[in-house]
This record gives C-alpha cells, structure tokens and sequence, in this order.
C-alpha cells in the first residue's frame, strides 16, 4: 500500500500543507467537547455562511451535536487534485458531514463563493429541497480578501488591513523563522476604506437575509448573528480604529437594520463580539499574534484559556438560546468579556513589553500556545497523529 508523508510546510505566516489525519481528529475533539456539555434547547435548520473553519465551523459543531440541527454550510475551499491534497477548510466540511451522517444528523455541504448570486440560489434551492423548506438560523462567519460586485461582475472589491490616519509600527510574528520582526502599516485611503467595508461589512449579511426572506425560507422567530470583534486597547490603532474597526461598525448598523425587519415575526438579528482566537486570517494582523502570546499566557495563569469551539459554544448555550445574556450598552453580546476582563487586561499589558524582536524566545508558554494552535488549523500538531497516510484512505469520502 502506497504510503504519503505529509510535510508541514509554512511561508511567512501562510501554512501551504495540510494533514487530514489531524484535522479529521480534531474535528472528534471539538464535537466531544460540545457533546460533554450535554444538550440544549436552539436551532433545527441552520445555514453557516462561512462554516468550514474557526468560528463558523464551531457554530455549525454546536448547532448539531448540540441541539440536533440539520446544517447547511457554505466555504469556498480547495479541493484535493493530485499534486495537493486541499485546503484545510475542504477537509473540515468533509469530515464533519461523515460524523454528521453517522449520527444521523442532515448535513450538507456547499463549496463556493459566498458574495455570488448563483450561490443564493443554490442554497435557496437546497433549502426547499432537503431542509423542509426553512431555516430557523443563520450565522454569518465570513472573513474574505475580497468581495465581487454583485450588481457589476467587473468590479471586485479588496479588503485591506491597515491604520486610518498615521502609520503604525508594531512587532508580529514570523512564524516561518519563528521570530518578531518590526512591521509598519502606511495608512488606508479613502477607496480602500470603502472597499473594505464593501467586503467585510454587513451588505451582504443583509443582502442574505433579504434573499432568503424573499424566497419564503426563512421560519417565525428566525435568528441570524454576525460575529463582531473589538479588541483590547493595545491593537486599537491596527483593528478597532483602523480598516477593519470600520468595517465591523458597519456591519453592526446592518445589525440594527435587520433587528427592526425580523422583530414583527419574532426574529432576532444579533452581533456577538467574539474574543481573541488564532486563525488564518488574524495571524497577519501586524501586532495582534504578540497580544495573542501574552494573553494566552496569562490565561494559562488563570486558568480561562478558550479555543473557538469553547467561546462559540458558551456563546449560543449561554447566549443565544440561554438566560445568561451579557450585552453591552449598544445591544451585542459580549462573550469576549472574560478576556478584556480588566485583570486579564492589566497582566497582559505588564507582559507585552517584554516579548519584542529583541528579546523574543519560543520558550515562552503564550508562544508554545500560539503556535500550536496555528498548526493544528491544518492538522499538524495533533496528539497521537502521525504523518503518514495510506494514499488512498479517503478516496471514498463524499462532500
């Protein structure tokens, strides 16, 4: 039997390898996790727009193994060709469906372009079809580099991470060379502000629930819930005051928009400001992998260390579908309480000034956390998992 080694591979802070072994064995570990905390009472049909990694992927694991709901997620992944075996997310849709089915749970996949019309069309369609009809729930978890005009196909639009106003220097994380390096951040413009906002604003949640409202799919007392962040003071001038800081505020207008839409039928449009997590998209935020190591750190002290299927499933068990509301004075929940915790936040702040380029070491706890996390997004780090696999032991998988 042929025999692949699978070499973990990172560029920068960009991982070009991947471990379905890992990722399938992570995927058993964040189900365990919500199923150990038993079952709840929330949705039976849920869409997850963004649901094959991170946040996404952990409502789409809390909505089933939680309270029994068939799932429809959209991702717009790799799949697997002969010289590269797929992204990450391709397998996490993958490996859910096989467990989903197994526990006989519906769940279907949806491989495409979220922001695309035809791709409304076909999860309408899969709606009718396969979900009796209607969904009770959508969650809006998208992270995207760029976003396609709907009304112009020539047009695309491109999200851009960076400070409005000055520039901002901060040290970030080579994970490649495993070192911080100084990196500077010349201010947006006012177009790419506007694109940004474009691609990761609100305009296509509402666009989705307008659509998916049009279509009749959308049940009485339907929720819909767009993950928010605010961030610490310390990487307020590269994300809360900066491009993507923007664009989150206006995707919390969108928010209010659609709660006074849904509230005659009982529904519910919600903003969740998530804590701090290591994804593919947050570890190229200049500054933010250095506050990850010192926060990781010091929750390790304390004890409260969350990974997103922790935080998400609190979230809709506590949050969303139970009595423990925590909300703030403009009306979105706050799981990310813990972490900005003033306690949390003062030892934090003591313990960043002493990871800089100048001083950086990988024996640092905070570090060791941070990077682990970060390989085990694509499957490496996992353990007990090996890094070799038999060529064809999931020839027969379906998507």
């Amino acid at each position: 039997m042929t025999q692949l080694t699978l070499t973990e591979k990172i560029q920068g802070n960009v991982a070009r390898s991947v471990n379905p072994l890992g990722l399938q064995q992570m995927m058993v570990n964040q189900i365990k996790t919500v199923v150990d905390h038993g079952a709840y009472t929330g949705a039976k049909h849920a869409l997850i727009l963004g649901g094959s990694s991170s946040y996404g992927l952990a409502s789409r694991i809390t909505a089933a193994f939680g309270t029994g709901a068939a799932t429809l997620s959209v991702g717009y992944e790799r799949p697997p060709r002969p010289d590269f075996l797929g992204t990450a997310g391709w397998w996490n849709q993958v490996f859910f469906k096989q467990v989903a089915d197994k526990a006989g749970i519906l769940a279907e996949n949806v491989n495409a372009d979220v922001f695309l019309p035809a791709t409304k069309r076909d999860v309408i369609a899969a709606i009718k079809e396969k979900f009796g009809g209607q969904i009770d729930l959508l969650v809006y978890s998208i992270a995207a580099p760029k976003r396609q005009n709907p009304t112009d196909p020539d047009e695309v639009w491109r999200s851009v991470i960076k400070p409005l106003g000055a520039p901002v220097t901060d040290d970030t994380l080579d994970l490649e060379h495993e070192r911080l390096v100084s990196t500077t951040l010349d201010p947006a413009t006012a177009a790419e502000v506007a694109a940004t906002n474009h691609v990761m604003g609100g305009e296509d949640w509402e666009l989705w629930v307008h659509t998916l409202q049009a279509a009749g799919v959308l049940a009485d007392n339907f929720k819909t819930i767009l993950f928010s962040y605010e961030g610490p003071r310390v990487t307020a001038p590269i994300y809360h005051d900066g491009t993507l800081g923007q664009a989150k505020r206006a995707a919390e207008a969108s928010g209010r928009r659609l709660q006074a839409e849904l509230a005659p039928t009982g529904g519910e449009a919600l903003v969740s400001v998530n804590r701090s997590v290591t994804t593919k998209a947050s570890v190229v935020i200049p500054g933010f992998s250095r506050y990850c190591m010192a926060l990781y750190q010091v929750e390790q002290a304390l004890g409260g260390h969350e990974q997103p299927i922790d935080h998400i499933d609190r979230l809709f068990r506590d949050m969303v579908y139970g009595p423990h509301r925590e909300m703030d004075s403009r009306g979105r929940l706050r799981p990310d309480a813990r972490e900005l915790a003033p306690t949390v936040q003062d030892a934090v702040e003591a313990l960043m000034p002493q990871i800089t380029h100048a001083n950086f070491t990988t024996d640092l706890p905070g570090y060791q956390q941070f990077r682990q996390e970060f390989r085990q997004l694509n499957g490496f780090g996992v353990a007990g998992i090996p890094n070799v696999m038999a060529a064809d032991k999931f020839d027969n998988l379906s998507f």
